[in-house]
This record gives C-alpha cells, sequence and structure tokens, in this order.
C-alpha cells in the first residue's frame, strides 16, 4: 500500500472491470493511477469460489462473443471464452426445442427461403417421431420450436436485428420489453416460447421490465455472436486485467471512508492526495461516498451448483424453461463448456434462479424434469445468492449516464452504462477518457459516441 504522503494523478475505488478497465486507458496514456479494492480480491460481483475442485460462479452472468470491449479492452488478449453450442435449447411442454440454429443463407431473406423449403417438405418417420410427447418418466427428445416457417422468422428475425445499426435500434418507440417483443409481428409461440425467456436470461429479468432498448441490444448481441463463458470462471476476467496492470497499481482489502476531488481517506493507511477520483464501484457503495448519488434497483439473482454423476445433457448447450413451472431459469452442464471448471472425470451443473434461494428439493425437482433424468443422487455443492445482484433499467433509460461528475470527481460502472460486463467495460472507458480530457491529454484510442436516443 502507498504511503500517506504518496501522490496519485487518478485514485479509482474498486477493482471490478470497469474500474480495471479505467486503469487500462489511464496508465497507457502515462497518468500515475492507484486502484483501492475494500475486499481482499479483485472482480467485485466477478467472483469464483473453489469448492473440491470445482470453479464456481457466484452470478454466472453470460456474455457473448460479439461484446466490442472483450477485443477492445488491453489486458484481456489472453481471456479464452468458451462458447456454448450454437442456437438454445428450449424446455416447453414435455420437450426440448432446439431453437435459433444457423440456418442455410446468412441474410434473413436466406433464413426464410430455407425453411420455407423445410416447412414444404413432407413429415418424415423421423420427424415424426421427434415431434411425438415425451412419455413420463422418460428423457424428452429433440423437437423444433414450433413449426419450419416460426423457426425462419426467428431466424429471419435474428439475421435482421444483427445487421440493424445500433442507432436504428435506438430509435425505436421505448417500451417494457415484455410488452415490445409482441408489436414486432412474431407468433405469440415464439416469443413465449423463445424469446421470452432468452431475455430473462440475458436480462437477468424475469418480468421483462427492462427497456426494450436495452433488450434490443442485448438481443442483437447474441444475434450477432455466440453466448460463452470465460474459461476458469468469471473471476479469470478481472484477474486478468488487474495483472496486466503496472506492478502495485492496484492494492486489495483498502477500504475508503471519504472522497474529495483531490484525495482519498482510508480507514488503513490515511489519506491519499491525488489529482482526481474515479469511483468505480456498485451504485449503493458510491451513494455511499457521494450522498444523492442515484442508486437504481436491482435484480436478485441466485445460483445452485451441483455435482452430477453423468452429464444429464449431451453437448454444451444451454437449456432455458419456456413453461417458468419451476424455480430454475435456465441452466446448463457447465462443465461440457468449461471442462476447468470441474475436477477430471466429474460433472458440474449450474442452474439460476432469478430470484431468492428456493427450496432445494423444489430445485432438484424442477431440475428432473428439464433434464429429463432423477437428481436425488446429485451433490449439492454451493447457493450463490445476491440480492443486488443486477441494476434494473426500466424506460426510460439512459444507456450513457454521465461518468463525469464535475472536474477531478467521476464513477463508472455498469449502473452508468448497460448492466452487462460489456457495460461495465465500456463505462470505464468513458471515464478514462474523461479523465483525461480534463488533464488535456489526448488519449491514444478513439472514443465512441452513441447517439441520443429518439
Amino acid at each position: 500500500m502507498p504511503e500517506p504522503a504518496h501522490h496519485a494523478d487518478v485514485v479509482i475505488v474498486g477493482a471490478g472491470a470497469a474500474g480495471l478497465s479505467a486503469a487500462h486507458r489511464l496508465t497507457s496514456a502515462g497518468v500515475t493511477t492507484v486502484v483501492l479494492e475494500a475486499a481482499p480480491y479483485v472482480g467485485g460481483r466477478m467472483s469464483t469460489e473453489k469448492v473440491d475442485g470445482f470453479r464456481l460462479d457466484r452470478i454466472g452472468q453470460l456474455l457473448t462473443t460479439s461484446y466490442p470491449e472483450l477485443r477492445r479492452t488491453p489486458g484481456l488478449d489472453s481471456l479464452v471464452l468458451r462458447p456454448f453450442a450454437p442456437g438454445l435449447l428450449v424446455h416447453s411442454e414435455g420437450r426440448h426445442h432446439r431453437a435459433a440454429e444457423p440456418l442455410p443463407g446468412r441474410s434473413a431473406r436466406g433464413a426464410l427461403t430455407a425453411a420455407r423449403a423445410l416447412a414444404s417438405a413432407p413429415l418424415g418417420p423421423r420427424a415424426a417421431r421427434t415431434s411425438a410427447r415425451t412419455a413420463p418418466g422418460t428423457a424428452p427428445r429433440t423437437a423444433p420450436l414450433g413449426n419450419a416457417l416460426d423457426q425462419a422468422r426467428l431466424g429471419a428475425a435474428l439475421a435482421r436485428l444483427a445487421a440493424t445499426p445500433v442507432r436504428r435500434l435506438l430509435a425505436r418507440p421505448e417500451l417494457p420489453a415484455g410488452d415490445a417483443l409482441f408489436a414486432r409481428g412474431l407468433p405469440s409461440r415464439t416469443i413465449n416460447g423463445f424469446l421470452r425467456p432468452l431475455l430473462s436470461a440475458l436480462l437477468c429479468d424475469p418480468g421483462l421490465t427492462t427497456s426494450s432498448r436495452c433488450a434490443d441490444l442485448a438481443l442483437h448481441a447474441f444475434a450477432s455472436g455466440r453466448l460463452c463463458l470465460p474459461q476458469g470462471g468469471a473471476e479469470v476476467l478481472p484477474e486478468l486485467l488487474a495483472a496486466a496492470l503496472p506492478p502495485g497499481t492496484v492494492h486489495t482489502g483498502v477500504r475508503v471512508t471519504s472522497v474529495s476531488t483531490t484525495s482519498v481517506t482510508t480507514a488503513e493507511h490515511g489519506e491519499i492526495p491525488c489529482r482526481a477520483v474515479l469511483l468505480a464501484t456498485d451504485a449503493r457503495a458510491a451513494a455511499e461516498l457521494l450522498p444523492g448519488l442515484r442508486v437504481p434497483p436491482f435484480h436478485e439473482v441466485t445460483v445452485v451448483h451441483h455435482a452430477a454423476p453423468e452429464p444429464p445433457l449431451d453437448g454444451p448447450a444451454l437449456l432455458l424453461d419456456a413453461d417458468r413451472a419451476g424455480p430454475v431459469a435456465h441452466t446448463a452442464v457447465v462443465s461440457q463448456v468449461d471442462p476447468s471448471r470441474a475436477p477430471a472425470g466429474r460433472v458440474l451443473v449450474s442452474s439460476t434462479v432469478l430470484g431468492p434461494p428456493p427450496d432445494e428439493h423444489t430445485v432438484l425437482a424442477h431440475l428432473a424434469t428439464l433434464y429429463g433424468t432423477a437428481t436425488h443422487r446429485w451433490e449439492l455443492l454451493a447457493v450463490h445468492h445476491t440480492r443486488e445482484a443486477v441494476p434494473a433499467m426500466p424506460p426510460p433509460h439512459d444507456l450513457r449516464r454521465p461518468v463525469r461528475l464535475l472536474s477531478g470527481l467521476y464513477v463508472c460502472g455498469d449502473h452508468r452504462d448497460t448492466s452487462t460486463v460489456q457495460g461495465a467495460l465500456h463505462s470505464g472507458r468513458r471515464a478514462a477518457h474523461a479523465v483525461l480530457t480534463d488533464f488535456g491529454i489526448a488519449p491514444s484510442y478513439v472514443q465512441e459516441t452513441l447517439p441520443a436516443a429518439a
């Protein structure tokens, strides 16, 4: 820890993704930077618990390979992303439905043409068997979501969305996401059977009260890339960022008690003078240091981790529950997505509940239905409940909330952007740009501007 007399150009409070992203931008511009973190580890909510050789994420937010900041942020060159299988697996009415799989033809018109041809083909014996209802006590069979034309419309809609510029997405009327879905011309079975559970998983919002513009951005990212997890656990991303900073930049176990434009005061090491302070904590911690700063509502998330005797599902698929017949919103055999998260020969199943922790027997019963297999021999490894897991984004939502409060005092985090890892990283870049501008330093990167929403 620097001595009290030590002077830093910028002190960053919080060593999460946003603060570490900002630190990279500042240090690369030659600005002396110190990052102070109250916890004994970096990462904030992006943390991973180790239990008997398993690596268990506490929140388990889904990433996508199309997030631009994962490529642009210095220090993430060695980050390995482990993708889920293309498309998604949706459980509805006792069956598994494959949805949003790549169709021949990359354009929306190509997707429609290919699937219309499929829709006109006769239903063969194999397809007829696949479409049959699942008998009680047997594993669900895989069947298409709706008919082939429904799949075509879904594929075409996602292809159009992937090709739509962000400016046009932000020009759409802003509604709660759940209300906006039905204005897009898709069948209700496609909305309820696929888009609603998908958006609930991406936004951690079971009621889909999120701004439709934020939901469109989430679907745009999904349609443009692949859902994925960082190899080794969520903590790997902030740890890579911290390790790539100059030695002595990051200090953990240091609690900041007050801030001003020219110094921070810590409980352990007194006052540290500086030229500017950047708050990169969660919204509530930032408001405690700066009373009056807005604290948004939050979505709570519970992640339940089990060790299973054998994989209950083949392949690295993300399984969604469209029926909402139990507490689990989505689940995956994570050890098939990222083998480094489980000891050799062991199986890790991680399931997300969008709410408080439910009864364990209820979770196991729901997982038995979703996977179509007995779960009484599954071993509970951990239950991670985060009450303030993801900042809510109800309409109207400002996608680029100000990061400069006044000269010398700045704030960043997913509560200033979108409530995603992409949003946290990007808000850190915006905050660093504001600091460098006030310092009269030209940044070595181009600052993107997001158009004002219509």
